[in-house]
């Protein structure tokens, strides 16, 4: 196995598995992207073993810090590992995320179980050059009727591969059903969005419908209609405002399949624009998710994007009647906790409302978060009340 030096070894050192192309002693630029390479101090000791991607912003990606063989069974044994780990805290049923790639020290793989169909994506070009041992590997031990490679993610243009979305084992003729609380949904992992479903919001998805009581509210950025559909089976009128026609009527075919269409209205249109007209119009609501897409797709756009948060989650808080909820979430890792909570403040003195954080939540714990790369804490969700 080739080796680097590692010129700069503190953020390793401490914990985050990511290593910079700066931080090297040497140029990169002479190993295979994806290869293997054991990674030393400058005084030649051992730091761990990763992949290497010379043309990508992150160099190397460590795998182990221990000298071990990276082999069919060292991945079966991070698998095994992820799905104890998860049942060690109670996550289990019909979907959940099997494994979220550095939070399950398996960078770059993401492995989503929606009933007996496995969604997997391979973000990284190390992984990428694994892919013949981790397919077998998870088809025996989750054994799925149905496997999907859905790697169309800007993750993998970034790294130099290509996108595709392909069914490789079994038939999608009917699609997964799966269940959260005693909501039902049809996954389509093809043509969905990310994977088809965001799991990652299902814990703050039922946490949200115990809060919210009686009245009418809105679901922004409705994709599937996971939130407000939560709300409408408890028997609250919710509507569900999104751009995408093909997103409604998913809504609506969930709607109908949990036989919650009487409780359910529905409008395309930009959100931005919807908040603003309903705010002239001086409408009020009892409760609104909004749970707008990544405004931040890289640092140099924070402060635009904040912009974008900011004004949003203004004109949402100026629509709520006294005594209303607001959830609302950004899953941009760019923006930080602590700026989210502010950017918040900043909305709250925009509207001239004062705010009660009710409760401040991350992402589902099947998506783990590692203490020492903040970059695993992506999603923030904040429950406000007026």
């Amino acid at each position: 196995m080739d080796k680097i030096l590692l010129r700069r070894p503190g953020r390793v050192l401490a914990g985050h598995n990511w290593i910079f192309s700066n931080e090297l002693a040497s140029s990169p630029k002479k190993f295979a992207p994806g290869s293997l390479i054991e990674v030393r101090g400058m005084k030649d000791e051992f730091i761990g073993i990763g992949y290497i991607n010379p043309n990508s912003l992150i160099a190397i990606r460590l795998l182990t810090r221990k000298p071990e063989t990276i082999d069919s069974d060292f991945f079966r044994n991070r698998i095994i590992g992820a799905l104890e780990y998860r049942k060690s805290l109670g996550i289990q049923g019909d979907s959940f995320r099997a494994v979220f790639s550095e939070g399950d020290f398996l960078p770059g793989l993401i492995v989503d179980k929606y009933g007996d169909c496995l969604v997997l994506q391979f973000l990284t070009y190390g992984m990428e050059a694994m892919k013949e041992i981790i397919i077998p590997l998870l088809d025996e031990i989750l054994a799925p009727s149905s496997i999907v490679l859905k790697n169309d993610s800007q993750s993998r243009t970034l790294e130099g591969l290509p996108a595709y979305k392909e069914l490789i084992k079994g038939s999608l003729d009917k699609l997964p059903l799966i269940h959260e609380g005693r909501v039902s949904f049809e996954i389509d992992p093809l043509t969905g969005q990310k994977t088809g479903f965001f799991l990652d919001q299902r814990e703050n998805r039922l946490a949200f419908a115990e809060m919210v009581h009686e009245g009418v509210g809105l679901d922004l950025f409705c994709y599937s209609g996971a939130w407000g559909l939560q709300a409408a089976k408890k028997g609250l009128k919710v509507k569900f405002v999104d751009d995408s026609e093909p997103a409604l009527a998913q809504v609506r075919l969930n709607a109908k399949r949990n036989d919650l269409e009487d409780n359910c209205d529905y409008l395309k249109a930009d959100v931005f624009n919807f908040l603003a007209d309903e705010v002239k119009a001086c409408r009020k609501y009892d409760f609104i998710v909004l749970d707008p897409p990544a405004f931040v797709k890289n640092k140099l756009k924070i402060r635009e994007a904040l912009r974008g948060y900011r004004e949003i989650n203004s004109l949402a808080m100026q629509l709520l009647n006294e005594g209303g909820m607001l959830a609302t979430s950004s899953c941009s890792y760019h923006v930080d906790r602590a700026t989210f909570i502010e950017m918040l403040r900043d909305s709250a003195r925009d509207s001239r409302r004062q705010f009660r954080l009710v409760d401040y939540r991350l992402q589902g714990r099947d998506h783990p978060v590692l203490l020492s790369m903040p970059e695993t804490e992506y999603l923030k969700c904040a429950f406000l009340r007026f």
